[in-house]
């Protein structure tokens, strides 16, 4: 692994700890020499994120798409911002970026993105790992959810286990270097009769 994506959110959130998390993961990214794919954005845990990797010595490469640039969030002091024209092109080309995706605390484009890229993982499209960074169980909720969607049979164990949460930054990106992906086709499952 060489980039992580890190989808988090343009807020800060409503505790402290969700920009602490931001710095402490930006800060071991710059110190491990792994190199920061994000939303491109000066705002929020998105900002936070990048300017410790920046302060620190790192590599940070942002996509934003330009009706959000032209708002005056785009982060200006990046190592490259690209500037796109939609929100998918925006995704693809951070996917394109990344060896591996984290997910920190964050809103409604941050679930969306996270989805995404386990879909595509899913499907067989990428092979690279997706994490949930745990920052005081923010996603615990969420875990739960994918628990049950195994138990009512929508999700397969196999696709729900490609999904690595760990609360602990360091550990998560060790485990990230140890993942070995599923080798399952999508399935279909004819309605029981």
């Amino acid at each position: 692994m060489k980039r992580i994506c890190v989808f988090c959110g343009s807020s800060p959130g409503g505790a402290p700890a969700y920009l602490e998390s931001a710095a402490r993961l930006g800060a071991l990214l710059a110190a491990e020499g792994l190199d920061l794919v994000y939303g491109g954005a000066s705002v929020g845990t998105m900002g936070r994120i990048a300017d410790t990797v920046l302060a620190a010595g790192g590599r940070v490469y942002g996509v934003i798409p330009h009706a959000l640039a032209v708002k005056e969030i785009a982060h200006e002091g990046l190592t490259e911002l690209r500037i796109v024209e939609s929100m998918h092109e925006r995704k693809a080309a951070m996917a394109d970026l990344a060896d591996g995706f984290i997910a920190m605390p964050g809103g409604l484009g941050t679930m969306e993105e996270l989805f995404e890229v386990l879909t595509w993982a899913q499907l067989g499209l990428h092979r690279k790992p997706c994490a949930l960074l745990d920052v005081d169980g923010y996603y615990q909720p969420l875990v739960r959810f994918l628990d049950h969607a195994v138990e009512q049979r929508f999700v397969k164990p196999e696709h729900r286990a490609m999904i690595l949460v760990d609360d602990d930054p360091a550990r998560l990106l060790q485990r990230m270097r140890e993942y070995v992906p599923p080798h399952l086709p999508k399935w279909i499952v004819e309605a029981e009769t």
